[in-house]
């Protein structure tokens, strides 16, 4: 299976309620493949209008006997039934999102498919543990029955990023889902497919219409009309800072709830103790991993002065064994970027960085003849005044600084405005949970790098977001808080 003509590509179709329908426009999108540049299919290209429509078959779900009084074991038993249905589906979901993204199919199965399923299969578990606190009030003496309720917060606009866009959508769905939410869903105009198979599969394992919608369009339009909905409760994003800033801005409008999960410029630390052997090529993998579209990408190397040299030449030796090529062929590790605008943007940033005096590192050889695609790439001697250590580039872009102690190398990784993840590499127990404490960001990795968990939070500090994706964190941040007193004394 490696071939669009091996599986059913979605129509483009939106999903409003129980209907496929087309833009009321009759507009599209095109949709290319970024590791040739060919157009293959189109999708709808909805805005307002569809945007209302799809937030009133979601309200009307969510109010519903269907959905509302749904018992959460039945509620549980869906979202199982949809990690199954993405289970049976895997590989069709993978080559899809390999000629819409770009990314090796193969590393999409490994990395894409299972971190969807966990987490439909997590939140099912979720279902039936959302619950309140009795409270020991102490009134004015009289006797009193206080307790708490979590309840579902209702109408939830959320909108996922192009660069994992079947995890990204499954981590907002499934969680709100689980609270007793109904989503209204916008995925990117760049990667629709794999989310419209989504919504596929999962009305075929029985998810009550209108609990799920989903109106493709461009941000500007569509997401717009979303973010600005008066009937939707709460809006939960993921992508740019930018972007993430003016959603924040509209929902003070009307106190709407949010979630962010936004940029990132996270460090990898090694210091002079660490296992170079992991080191190495884990800080490879950690920029070049996606072609670097990951917003907790390793992008910034962090390295101890006396293994700087030995580093930055290892990881470059790991560059080049790492295969560049289309994403359906199961030797590539490097697939392209996801279009032309975003090739640009890193070739540009790569260009910066030299001129603000950086040392470029790249592989030798030709890059593939046609297609986004772009070196592994070291900029060695990075300073941290540049805009290549501060600005997200979002792309397979490594800086290289050095550092000669460690409370030095504590302020480097702290000198962002964005705190979403960092990797330290160390030996010594003490020196590594002393810093992991110190370093600002929402997850720390020790000796690790990209371990991403539906049982645990996700999140930035600073510009990197507001809020935490999945665990219990992630199902929460769908409800509402709600105090009962009761009075027992006559």
């Amino acid at each position: 299976m490696n071939s669009l003509s091996d599986i059913s590509v979605p129509s483009g179709k939106m999903l409003i309620g129980s209907d496929w329908c087309d833009a009321y426009s009759g507009e599209t999108l095109s949709v290319e493949n970024p590791a040739n540049g060919e157009i293959f299919t189109s999708i709808a290209a909805g805005g307002a209008a569809e945007i209302d429509a799809a937030v009133k078959a979601a309200r009307k779900t969510f109010e519903s006997t269907a959905w509302s009084r749904m018992r959460p074991i039945d509620r549980s038993r869906l979202l199982e039934q949809v990690a199954l249905k993405i289970e049976a589906h895997a590989e069709e979901l993978a080559l899809l999102e390999s000629f819409d993204n770009g990314k090796p199919k193969h590393l999409a199965m490994m990395v894409d498919i299972p971190s969807s399923v966990e987490v439909f299969r997590y939140m099912a578990g979720w279902c039936t543990k959302i619950y309140g606190k009795t409270l020991p009030i102490s009134g004015d003496g009289r006797q009193y029955h206080a307790y708490t309720l979590r309840q579902p917060v209702g109408v939830v606009g959320a909108i996922v990023p192009w660069n994992y866009p079947l995890p990204m959508a499954s981590w907002k769905i499934a969680s709100a889902l689980a609270a007793g939410c109904t989503v209204v869903l916008k995925p990117s105009e760049v990667t629709s497919l794999t989310t419209l198979r989504l919504a596929e599969l999962m009305l075929e394992a029985g998810v009550p219409p209108g609990a799920l919608n989903i109106v493709t369009g461009v941000g500007e339009i569509a997401g717009e009309a979303l973010i600005t909905h008066p009937d939707v409760d709460k809006i939960a994003f993921t992508g740019s800072t930018p972007v993430g800033k003016h959603i924040l801005r509209s929902s003070a409008n009307d106190l709407r709830r949010v979630s962010l999960e936004l940029g990132g410029k996270s460090p990898t630390i090694i210091m002079p103790d660490a296992d170079l052997d992991k080191a190495i090529p884990d800080a490879a993998m950690a920029i070049f991993f996606n072609s670097g579209q990951t917003c907790f990408a390793g992008s910034r190397l962090l390295c101890h002065e006396s293994i700087y040299d030995v580093v930055v030449a290892g990881i470059n030796e790991v560059a080049k064994n790492l295969p560049i090529g289309a994403g359906q062929d199961p030797t590539t590790m490097i697939g392209p970027v996801v279009n032309k605008k975003q090739r640009d943007r890193i070739e540009n940033y790569i260009k910066i960085g030299q001129e603000e005096g950086a040392e470029r590192i790249s592989p030798e050889g030709d890059l593939p003849g046609q297609g986004y695609y772009v070196k592994p790439t070291i900029l060695s001697g990075a300073s941290s005044d540049s805009r290549v250590f501060n600005e997200e580039i979002f792309g397979p872009v490594l800086t290289a600084t050095k550092f000669s102690t460690e409370e030095e190398a504590v302020k480097l990784a702290n000198q962002s405005q964005f705190g979403l993840g960092a990797n330290l590499y160390c030996k010594n127990v003490k020196t590594a949970h002393k810093m992991a404490a110190a370093i600002h960001a929402g997850t720390v990795w020790i000796n690790t790098y990209f371990v991403v968990d539906a049982a645990m939070p996700f999140g930035g500090f600073k510009e990197s977001g507001i809020g935490r994706e999945v665990g219990e964190d992630g199902v929460l941040m769908f409800t509402e808080s709600k105090s009962v007193c009761a009075l027992l004394d006559d």
